[in-house]
């Protein structure tokens, strides 16, 4: 990559150019975001995930300009018109937008009035007013009249659709009203197909809306813009057509001379209209759009968060579990599963109206509980959920079984996909949607890779957003949750190892069916043997994989091979053996890391090493915990302001937090409610209740505390 880019990509991320040039080196040499940012932190200066990834998605970026850039010099040297410096300001450009206005003149067109009127031979003219060589362009139009010019007027008007033309290409201009613009107010109004449309009302308060542009809300903008799309609202920028046309005018009169007379007034017509009917659409629409851009990188930046939060949700573990997707008329669904998530037995009771099969139902749950060994109870939090959650908590279920509620997001989604069919080919929808509240509670990243994250109810604007960077934001987030917990090599679905570093959706499968054939994996080094599984891709994903009953402890560890022989050394040197070494603090504290730096390996990668000898193959996320809503709240009309409940958090966004407190509304708590405290997603919370609109639906709470 050129200088030019890796100077700029360092700039923007506050780090040293050789930082992304080895980052940019590392990725051409086919390495991943999660294994530069773990295990070459000696070339990376110590990037984590997020500052590698930005150098990824630059160096795309920049990529793709550059490409940009060649079929631009293509074409304006195949117009004969590419001089030194137009080159030298083309291979120097940074941004995008100048780049384009660079080229906007010598772009091939469609059929413009411009075009039009150099048709008719009136450029020279349009030269002359130009470049004020004309003191009368009145009597210098009557040179031009023809068969196809018939007045001076024709030919006056013919040159000032040149001119307007001209002052649109221009990239100065273009840049001084990028700079007015970005001052300007971002307003919407109504239109009339709103007042016609009931479904326009939720987009009532920005029927008469105004607010600068750089300091709107991203939600703001990304509502207004969604009802712009929907026919309810117009959407645009305040800007004054007198100042920008005077700065328009002013600058031409800089770089040439101030024209006089009729020639002043022949070019100002030409700069009005050129800002009416070209600059001032095309400005606008630019602005709006970078600030959607800031929107959509805001909006898919919370999203992200909610993921990573959402995707290492607590577990409680390899645990016997019985699952509840529960419903009124259709009944509740229920499914056993032993401690692998593997699916023992499934049936449907009907504890509630109208079928009120209690007894049955009571006596169905208590026998399943002991016939199965059943140590949790997962409730998805759908239709009948509390109403559910009081039911079992009735049947006398034993002390030591605790129930969850579990978020039902995307549970739909999965029961219907291939996915689903694949893993149970001779089960309904019901028994899918099941078991994934099960598999959920038990390892929440291993159920939800399974489902498109956008169908996960964590996003804020999920479908207005560029879907490529929010694609490639999703991604990468899956991908860091999946690598910094690890995977266990010998248990773990296709899906959840396509996401591990170097490995992928065709590897995935060849390990799953190796492992099928052969049995489990008793070493990092038997990957070798799976087919298509070369030195590259052993290189990215060995140390994100676990075996658990490996003879040698590393395999379960987040030590990489290749570091196999420094802890050998380490346990040699401490007279013990490797297997005697790990787990066993008061050893490792005796070692001193300069020591064994080594080559590549600085002290960051033995560092690394240390804290993974003393605890290995920890799971960074915490425990499950188990959670009950206020008794005496069931709909919004028991809410009363002041109420302090309990709640579940169930979405984040830029304006605030979304709460589960029980009943069929979420609550919101504004961020000028959180005491500087933002909660995270599924976190447990005490609210309270300081505002309930009936009419509306509507509930405001004040962030008491968070577990």
């Amino acid at each position: 990559m050129k200088t030019i880019y890796i100077d700029c990509i360092a700039r923007k991320l506050g780090v040293k150019d050789w930082q992304v040039e080895n980052c940019i080196r590392l990725f051409e040499e086919g390495s991943t975001i999660p294994f530069i940012s773990r295990y070459r932190k000696e070339k990376t200066g110590g990037l984590d995930d997020a500052a590698v990834a930005e150098v990824k998605h630059w160096n795309d970026v920049f990529s793709e300009m550059e490409k940009r850039k060649e079929s631009i010099l293509s074409t304006i040297d195949e117009q004969g018109k590419l001089t030194p410096d137009l080159r030298s300001r083309i291979e120097n450009c940074l941004v995008s937008s100048e780049l384009e206005d660079i080229y906007l003149p010598f772009r091939p067109k469609r059929r413009t009035r411009a075009t039009v009127a150099k048709e008719k031979g009136l450029e020279p003219l349009a030269d002359k007013m130009w470049n004020v060589a004309v003191a009368d362009p009145v009597a210098e139009a009557r040179k031009y009249l023809n068969d196809q010019v018939e007045t001076v007027e024709d030919a006056l008007a013919g040159a000032r659709d040149i001119l307007a033309e001209r002052f649109s290409e221009s990239a100065v201009t273009r840049d001084a009203l990028r700079q007015i613009f970005r001052t300007r107010r971002i307003q919407s109004k109504a239109t009339k197909a709103a007042s016609d449309n009931p479904e326009s009302s939720k987009y009532r308060s920005y029927f008469n809306f105004s607010m600068p542009v750089q300091k709107i809300p991203s939600h703001n903008l990304l509502a207004m813009l969604r009802a712009e799309k929907e026919g309810f609202l117009s959407v645009g920028l305040d800007a004054d057509p007198e100042k920008c046309g005077n700065k328009i005018y002013y600058d031409f009169c800089q770089e040439h001379r101030y024209p006089s007379g009729k020639l002043a007034e022949q070019v100002r017509m030409a700069v009005d209209d050129s800002f009416k009917r070209l600059l001032e659409p095309s400005i606008s629409n630019e602005i709006i759009k970078e600030a959607k851009e800031k929107a959509d990188i805001e909006s898919i930046a919370v999203f992200g968060d909610n993921l990573t939060q959402l995707l290492l949700s607590p577990p409680v573990g390899p645990k016997r579990t019985m699952a509840i997707d529960p419903g009124f008329r259709n009944g509740c669904k229920i499914a056993c599963l032993d401690e692998h998530g593997n699916l023992l037995h499934h049936e449907i009771i009907f504890p509630h109206p109208p079928q009120s099969e209690k007894i049955k139902s009571i006596m169905a749950v208590s026998g399943m509980i002991e016939e199965y060994g059943i140590e949790v109870i997962a409730i998805g939090n759908g239709t009948a959920s509390r109403e559910t959650e009081d039911f079992v908590k009735r049947v006398g279920i034993p002390e030591n079984v605790k129930v969850y509620t579990v978020s039902e997001d995307g549970a739909s989604i999965y029961s219907a996909s291939e996915v689903a069919r694949k893993e149970f080919p001779d089960e309904d929808v019901t028994v899918r949607g099941a078991v994934s509240i099960g598999r959920r509670l038990m390892d929440p990243l291993a159920e939800l890779v399974k489902i498109d994250p956008k169908s996960l109810g964590v996003g804020q604007y999920q479908h207005d957003v560029d879907q490529n960077l929010l694609h490639e934001k999703l991604d990468n987030t899956v991908a860091f949750c999946v690598n910094s917990v690890g995977v266990n090599l010998n248990t773990a679905s296709p899906y959840l190892l396509s996401y591990v570093s170097g490995i992928g959706p065709a590897l995935a499968s060849n390990i799953v069916a190796f492992r099928g054939a052969n049995g489990g994996f008793t070493s990092r080094e038997q990957l070798h043997k799976v087919p298509k599984l070369g030195p590259k891709a052993f290189e990215q994903c060995a140390g994100f994989l676990r075996i658990h009953d490996s003879a040698n402890p590393l395999d379960n560890s987040a030590v990489h091979p290749e570091c196999y022989h420094i802890v050998d050394k380490m346990a040699a040197d401490l007279g013990v053996s490797a297997k005697q070494l790990v787990g066993n603090e008061e050893l490792i504290r005796k070692i001193n890391p300069a020591r064994y730096v080594e080559g590549d390996f600085g002290l960051p990668t033995i560092n690394d090493i240390l804290k993974e000898l003393a605890k290995p193959g920890l799971d960074p996320r915490q425990q499950a915990q188990d959670f009950s809503f206020a008794d005496d709240i069931r709909e919004i009309d028991d809410l009363k302001e002041g109420m302090e409940l309990p709640g579940i958090v169930t979405n984040v966004t830029a304006f605030g937090a979304f709460v589960d407190i029980g009943i069929h509304e979420n609550g919101l708590i504004h961020v000028s409610k959180m005491r500087g405290e933002k909660p995270k997603l599924h976190q447990k919370v005490m609210v309270s209740v300081i505002g309930v609109d009936l009419e509306r639906k509507r509930i405001s709470l004040r962030l008491i505390s968070k577990r």
